[in-house]
């Protein structure tokens, strides 16, 4: 899928190697609490590593619906599934007049902290925003696709949109960050026991943390009414994630009287991007159609 070049609202800092050639920079200037030394490293499969400067890859349908939909891989916080996950699904977005963008975000052991990862889905969410009339997108409706550890980052920005976590830099701060529907695939959510054995539990709490910090990364704990609509797909099998973490963020949702459509694959373990042709986890992509237009964010397809 072609990426289109951007210029961004602030100052836009190129690195060598740091990212591809249209990326647009988050932010103006160093990222707050600091990045990763670099040069970013990409595997031959699309894992990114080293992130210096966090950024946004567009995906612009010719015919643009109005939705757009920030788009996070997962990784365990240790990398950036990018190839598997956030380059696909935004190219299929983009196909259905979705304006996609793929979220290359800091990794907490790289560089910037704990805080790092939360502070840069924030910012894109208020990036994306303030751009939307430029980019043909309704500005209320914007939502934030994630998988695995990326869901948790999705989950985070949609439970606590104004969390102040980290000092305005420029106007662009002043804009809300709340997406406005919510997409978690596979996801870690809860930092929770018996069900914190993932990888990004680890990468952002160590192996032996205190209730307190564990109780502020639990996504479900901070849900209330005015989460947005959310949409939640995991296989049952899934030995990377426990399922519970959809089951504990849907009754967190219901509780709230929040909208939440929790679909549970028999079958399909974890890391299946848009889904293996033939596997249970392959219907998510309609199944997320359909519930946009039930919602009432897309349009129904003509005839």
């Amino acid at each position: 899928m072609k990426r289109l070049m951007l210029v961004c609202l602030v100052q836009l800092h190129l690195h060598a190697g740091a990212a591809p050639a249209g990326a647009l920079f988050l932010w103006p200037g160093a990222p707050p609490g600091g990045a990763a030394p670099g040069p970013q490293h990409d595997s031959a499969k699309g894992s990114i590593t080293q992130v210096e400067q966090p950024y946004l890859i567009a995906h612009r349908p010719a015919q643009p619906n109005g939705i757009a939909m920030l788009v996070v891989s997962g990784g365990g916080y240790a990398h950036i599934e990018a190839g598997k996950e956030s380059g696909p699904a935004a190219g299929w977005l983009q196909a259905h007049g979705v304006t996609a963008f793929e979220l290359v975000y800091r990794l907490p052991q790289e560089g910037g902290g704990v805080a790092a990862p939360f502070q840069d889905g924030q910012r894109a969410m208020r990036v994306i925003r303030a751009r939307a009339a430029e980019w043909g997108i309704d500005p209320a409706r914007i939502g934030m696709l994630g998988f695995s550890a990326g869901a948790h980052l999705a989950g985070m920005t949609a439970v606590l949109p104004d969390a102040p976590r980290y000092a305005p830099v420029d106007a662009i701060d002043g804009i809300s960050a709340r997406p406005d529907f919510a997409v978690l695939l596979y996801p870690v959510l809860t930092m929770q026991r018996p069900f914190d054995t993932t990888h990004a539990k680890k990468q952002l709490l160590g192996a032996h943390p205190a209730q307190a910090p564990r109780d502020a990364l639990s996504v479900e704990l901070h849900v209330d009414a005015r989460t947005p609509p959310t949409f939640i797909a995991q296989a049952l099998d899934d030995r990377v994630s426990p399922p519970e973490n959809s089951a504990l963020m849907a009754a967190a949702l219901r509780r709230a009287g929040v909208p939440v459509e929790l679909h549970q694959f028999q079958h399909g373990g974890h890391g299946w991007g848009l889904g293996k042709p033939g596997s249970e986890p392959a219907a998510w992509p309609q199944l997320l159609l359909a519930w946009l237009q039930a919602q009432g964010w897309m349009a129904q397809p003509a005839g």
